[in-house]
C-alpha cells in the first residue's frame, strides 16, 4: 500500500517548559496528521541523552528520555504544582532548546514529583518487577554516575568500574533513593509514551522509531555488559566505530562507539540484539536501524587514534543475525537506513533481509554523476525522504547547491517558472509521485522554512538537535494542501 508520513523529533514538539514532550501538543500534532491524511510520524530516537544532547549518543538502549515527560501531566496527578514549573528557568527562547538550562531544571521538578509519589503504586512495582532486567542497571548506573558529578564509568573508582561485588551492595544501599528515582522517572516515561502510541494507533497513525546501531561508550550498557563489546581486561576499547576518509571529511569520521565482539554475540544466538529489538516493536511499530551497512562490514579504529585515518574494515554479522531475529520474533517491520557509499556485499545484504532501504530526494540532482536517488530508479520497495534530520532543510539545500546542480533538478522537475520560496513543494511532489511505498516529509520542508530550521549538522556540536515548532506553525492551510497531495498521489 502507498502511504505518507511526517518526520517531526518529539523534541521539536511546541510543548511547554522548554522542550517537546508527550503534551497535549504531541496529541494535537496526531490529530493534525489525521486530518492530513498521513498514516505515520517518525520521530528520532528516545533515550536519554548524553553529551552533545544526541539522541544516538544515549545513556541506555533501553531507557526513556526524562525530558520528554510532560510536567502538565504531573501537575494533573497532583506530584507538582504549576507554581513550581513556573518558577523555573526553562529557557527563553520557544524556537531553540536550551539543553544546559532544561537539565538544570528539569530533574529539579521531577525529583519533587518522585518524593510526592506513592512508591507503592501497584502499576509501578509492576513495571519496575517487568523491566528489572535492563532497569536495575540502568537506574544504578545513573545513580553511580551523578555521585561522582558526571564523570563517565572508565574513571569511576576500580570496584565499581568492574562491578565487584560488594561496591555493587555498598553503592546500592548507599544511594538507594537516587536509584529509586531514576526508576520513577523511566515509569513516567514509559506510561506517558504508551498512551501517545495508543492514541496515535487508534487514530491510523503508526510510529516509526529510530535506533542507532551503536551504543554509547558512556552508557549503562556498556558498563553492565562488557562481555558484548570489543574491550580489554580493563574494559577499556580495543577500537571504535567511524568512517573512513573521503570527499567530505578528508580524515574520516570517529565516533567513538564501542564496537560489537560479534563472535559473542553468534555464540549466544544474538540474545541481546533479540532482546534489543523485541523492547524497540514494544516502543514503536516500524523500526529504522540507523547505519545498516555496519551489519555487513564495519569500520575498525584503533583506540586511542584521534582521526579516523589508520581504520580498517572488518566483516560483521550480516543475514545470519537477521535470520535469527526473524526465527524468534517473526517477520519485523523495519526499514534499512542504506545511505553513502554500498558495496555490492551491503546491497545484497539489504535485498537478503527483505527491507526497505532509503532514498534521498536531495541526493538525487549531482549533475557530475548518474544518480540511483533519482526517481524514476527507485524499487517499491524503499522509503522516500526530501531530506532526513541529517539533511538541510529544501529550502537551505536549495539555495546552497551548485548552479550545474540546480538546473539539473530544473530540467528533471521541469519547474524552472516556479517561484523561489515554493521551490520545497515542487520536491515534495515528486517525492510523493515516485513509486516508493512509503514517503516520509519532514515538517520544515512542508513549511518551507531555511537552514534555521535544521535538526543537526554531522560532525559538529553546539547547535544541532534544538530547532522546535511553534504554535500555529501548523495551520488548516497547509494541512489541507498536504491532504489534497496525499491524495493526488494515491497516499494514505
Amino acid at each position: 500500500m502507498r502511504s505518507a508520513g511526517v518526520l517531526l523529533p518529539v523534541a521539536s514538539l511546541p510543548s511547554k517548559y522548554g522542550i517537546g514532550c508527550f503534551s497535549k501538543e504531541a496529541y494535537e500534532l496526531i490529530d493534525e496528521l489525521k486530518k492530513a491524511r498521513q498514516s505515520y510520524w517518525q520521530i528520532l530516537p528516545l533515550g536519554p541523552t548524553s553529551f552533545g544532547d544526541s539522541p544516538y549518543q544515549s545513556f541506555s538502549t533501553f531507557a526513556g528520555n526524562p525530558y520528554f515527560i510532560d510536567l502538565e501531566r504531573l501537575i494533573e496527578e497532583g506530584l507538582i504544582t504549576k507554581e513550581e514549573c513556573d518558577e523555573c528557568d526553562f529557557g527563553d527562547n520557544d524556537r531553540y532548546v536550551d539543553y544546559e538550562k532544561i537539565y538544570h531544571s528539569r530533574f529539579g521538578v521531577l525529583w519533587i514529583a518522585f518524593e510526592n509519589f506513592d512508591l507503592e503504586n501497584e502499576d509501578y512495582r509492576k513495571f519496575v518487577k517487568d523491566n528489572k532486567e535492563w532497569l536495575e542497571d540502568y537506574a544504578l548506573y545513573m545513580a553511580v554516575k551523578d555521585s561522582y558529578e558526571g564523570l563517565m564509568w572508565t574513571k569511576w573508582d576500580e570496584d565499581i568500574k568492574l562491578r565487584q561485588k560488594e561496591a555493587i551492595e555498598r553503592y546500592s544501599e548507599e544511594l538507594s533513593e537516587d536509584i529509586e528515582f531514576y526508576r520513577f522517572i523511566q515509569y513516567e516515561f514509559y506510561i506517558q509514551w504508551k498512551e501517545l502510541k495508543e492514541y496515535a494507533n487508534q487514530n491510523g497513525i503508526k510510529i516509526i522509531g529510530d535506533i542507532p546501531i551503536y551504543v554509547a561508550f558512556d552508557s549503562a550498557d556498556c558498563w553492565s555488559s562488557p562481555e558484548l563489546f570489543q574491550f580489554d581486561d580493563k574494559n577499556q576499547p580495543k577500537a571504535v566505530a567511524g568512517c573512513p576518509p573521503d570527499a567530505f571529511a578528508a580524515t574520516g569520521q570517529l565516533w567513538g562507539n564501542p564496537l560489537y565482539d560479534w563472535e559473542y554475540h553468534k555464540k549466544t544466538n544474538y540474545e541481546w540484539w533479540k532482546k534489543r529489538v523485541a523492547y524497540s516493536f514494544k516502543l514503536y511499530d516500524v523500526v529504522r536501524i540507523d547505519h545498516f551497512r555496519g551489519f555487513d562490514e564495519y569500520y575498525s579504529i584503533p583506540y586511542g587514534d584521534e582521526t579516523a585515518e589508520n581504520g580498517h574494515w572488518e566483516k560483521g554479522p550480516g543475514i545470519d543475525l537477521f535470520n535469527s531475529l526473524t526465527n524468534e520474533l517473526g517477520k519485523l517491520d523495519i526499514i534499512a537506513e542504506d545511505l553513502g557509499y554500498l558495496t555490492d556485499s551491503v546491497v545484497k545484504l539489504v535485498k537478503d533481509t527483505g527491507y526497505p532501504g532509503m532514498k534521498i530526494m536531495q541526493f538525487a540532482f549531482d549533475s557530475r554523476e548518474e544518480s540511483n536517488y533519482l526517481p524514476h530508479t527507485y524499487d517499491k520497495n524503499c522509503v522516500v525522504y526530501t531530506g532526513t534530520h541529517d539533511n538541510d532543510t529544501i529550502q537551505g539545500w536549495y539555495s546552497t547547491i551548485s548552479k550545474a546542480d540546480r538546473d539539473f533538478s530544473k530540467k528533471y522537475l521541469n519547474n524552472a517558472g516556479t517561484k523561489r520560496k515554493d521551490i520545497h513543494f515542487d520536491y515534495i511532489r515528486a517525492t510523493l509521485a515516485s513509486v516508493a511505498n512509503l514517503a516520509i516529509i519532514p515538517i520544515q520542508d512542508y513549511l518551507g522554512f531555511g537552514s534555521e530550521a535544521r535538526i543537526n549538522v554531522p560532525s559538529t556540536l553546539g547547535t544541532n538537535w534544538k530547532w522546535r515548532l511553534l504554535q500555529g506553525d501548523i495551520n488548516e492551510e497547509l494541512l489541507d494542501r498536504v491532504a489534497e497531495l496525499t491524495k493526488i498521489y494515491e497516499r494514505c
